[in-house]
């Protein structure tokens, strides 16, 4: 859990010095067109596209882009059509990868993303080889710095949510996917920040790298996240701060 965790909040980060190069809106534009083909360009209705939504928001993305890539997807414009694909695969040590990919050609994006894991001392698996290890959840990150221990457990808990549990300098609130919109408004009412919100696959155990297996890693996943037709990576990684913050910072 807490590799996930460190790296969803470095990842956030991230995003922010991405979107100067436009990295960042590439993929939330996908993100947007594709929820608003699925499920309408009504964010109200459609919790997918909120989220797509808010996380362009969240990297200023201006509201005729959000609004040009919601018509691309619901037909009003013209547009690429990006179909949905899960990889799956293994990084150094055995730690288990799995990839959400939005792409509009498969034939190129498969050898690509097996290219990556060779490079960095993982490969591509099988369908279904990792996947049984995570499970799809609503994940709500606080800033521990700026809330109530006492305070966030008892609001989220009384809102619905999971668990509560601390990770270094955040509490993470776990919500099933439906409940995650709900929790999350429910800590603004009670004035606890709330620093992101997502749905996202949780590791159920963690694989321990140091050392050398470690940095493979995270260059791993740097690639991985840099790639524009992968919209997310989750891995079961437990790598030390120091180490992370080494070779992020």
């Amino acid at each position: 859990m807490s590799g996930h965790s460190k790296w969803a909040g470095i990842k956030h980060k991230k995003a922010k010095v991405d979107a100067q190069r436009g990295r960042a809106f590439t993929k939330v534009i996908r993100e947007i067109t594709v929820a608003a083909r699925v499920g309408g360009g009504d964010p109200t209705g459609n919790p997918r596209l909120r989220l797509a939504v808010e996380k362009a928001k969240a990297v200023n993305m201006p509201q005729d882009n959000i609004q040009r890539a919601i018509q691309k997807g619901t037909g009003e414009l013209p547009g690429v059509t990006y179909e949905e694909y899960v990889y799956e695969g293994y990084g150094p040590g055995g730690v288990a990868v799995l990839l959400e990919v939005l792409t509009d050609n498969k034939n190129r994006t498969t050898p690509e993303i097996r290219r990556i894991f060779a490079k960095h001392g993982g490969n591509l698996g099988e369908s279904g080889c990792v996947a049984w290890m995570f499970e799809k959840k609503g994940l709500i990150q606080v800033d521990a710095a700026k809330t109530d221990e006492d305070c966030l457990v008892s609001a989220a808990l009384e809102a619905g949510a999971e668990d509560v549990r601390r990770s270094d300098n955040l509490f993470e609130v776990i919500t099933t996917p439906k409940d995650l919109d709900r929790v999350k408004e429910l800590l603004v009412i009670e004035k606890i920040e709330v620093a992101s919100g997502e749905v996202t696959m949780l590791p159920q155990t963690t694989v321990k790298l140091e050392g050398k297996q470690a940095q493979q890693m995270l260059r791993l996943m740097e690639e991985m996240e840099d790639h524009d037709d992968i919209q997310d990576v989750h891995a079961n990684f437990d790598i030390p701060e120091e180490i992370m913050a080494a070779m992020t910072g």
